[in-house]
This record gives C-alpha cells, sequence and structure tokens, in this order.
C-alpha cells in the first residue's frame, strides 16, 4: 500500500481527507458497501481485486466504524447503520479519459462481487450521482421521516449538491 493510516481521527480532519484526491482533472469513481463482518469469503474478494487495481491512484478503503457512533439508536439521527462495523469504499482515481471505461469497470465489478458479503446500508457521502436508487438504503428506515422534514424545510431542494433526499422522490 501507499499510505496505511491507524488511529483516532477528530471529525474535523475526517472532513477533509478526501479533498485532495478531488482536485480536476483527476476523475473519480467509487462504490461502497457497509459490512458487520469481514469473513474469509469478503476478504478473498477484496485480496482479488485489489491485484487488479486500475490504475496507481485507485484505493479500496476498509474504514472500522463503531465507537461514538454506535452508541446511539438507529433512529437518532440521519444515519441508522448503527450496527455495520466497517465501510468500505471502492475508489477509483485516473487521469486519462481513455481509461474511463476500464476503471468504472472495476469499480463496478468489484461492487458487485463484494455484494453478497456485505450488511446492507451505505454512507450517503460514498453515493454517486448514478446511485440516486440507494439514497433510501443510506437512511434506511429512517428515510420516511426525513423525506416528511426535507418536505417541510427545503421543498424547493435548495440543499442539492450531494446525494440527498428529494422532495418527493420515492426509491
Amino acid at each position: 500500500p501507499l499510505g496505511e493510516h491507524v488511529g483516532a481521527v477528530p471529525y474535523t480532519a475526517w472532513q477533509q481527507v478526501f479533498d485532495p484526491l478531488l482536485i480536476p482533472p483527476a476523475r473519480n469513481y467509487w462504490k461502497s458497501h457497509n459490512f458487520n463482518t469481514l469473513s474469509d469469503a469478503a476478504l478473498d474478494v477484496v485480496t482479488s481485486y485489489a491485484g487488479k487495481l486500475p490504475s496507481a491512484h485507485s484505493e479500496i478503503f476498509l474504514g472500522l466504524l463503531g465507537g461514538a457512533a454506535n452508541t446511539h439508536a438507529p433512529d437518532e439521527m440521519a444515519y441508522p447503520h448503527r450496527a455495520a462495523l466497517y465501510a468500505m469504499n471502492v475508489h477509483t482515481r485516473w487521469l486519462d479519459p481513455q481509461n474511463d471505461a476500464r476503471c468504472l469497470a472495476w469499480a463496478r465489478e468489484f461492487f458487485q462481487a463484494a455484494a453478497p458479503h456485505a450488511a446492507g446500508g451505505v454512507y450517503i457521502n460514498f453515493l454517486n450521482e448514478d446511485e440516486v436508487d440507494r439514497i433510501a438504503e443510506a437512511y434506511g428506515p429512517n428515510y420516511a421521516r426525513l423525506k416528511e422534514i426535507k418536505a417541510k424545510y427545503d421543498p424547493d431542494n435548495l440543499f442539492r449538491s450531494n446525494q440527498n433526499i428529494r422532495p418527493g422522490f420515492d426509491a
């Protein structure tokens, strides 16, 4: 690995950790799953795809979840996946548009291969613009309540520069 980061990270630092990776002209695409366990079969998928990285800038992020986030009930905040112990973000990054198909295929195939081992759920910030159908999955049982709040306080979808709950949208 080119980088390995283990340890506690302040929230403000974590919010900025990926910023340097997203500077144009870099092309980025990611897919993500939550896991309750990393079984041997799941790790076999990870090691298989780690050996096929499509670019020197691609990465497989396995984040350990838990801690303070898991001390809250799933319905206390927007993010409900309090039982998830790991988040895997498959991130492919490249510069040459001629590599689009290869890099996108790697991430999508990896995501599909890992799906049988995943717990369901996803962190909303790890969704791509082509994953509108997973917004409800990101919020789980809180989605209906959050849609009501969105309709009341942001009916025109002013806060829309990310994957968010869209007024009137049903996934």
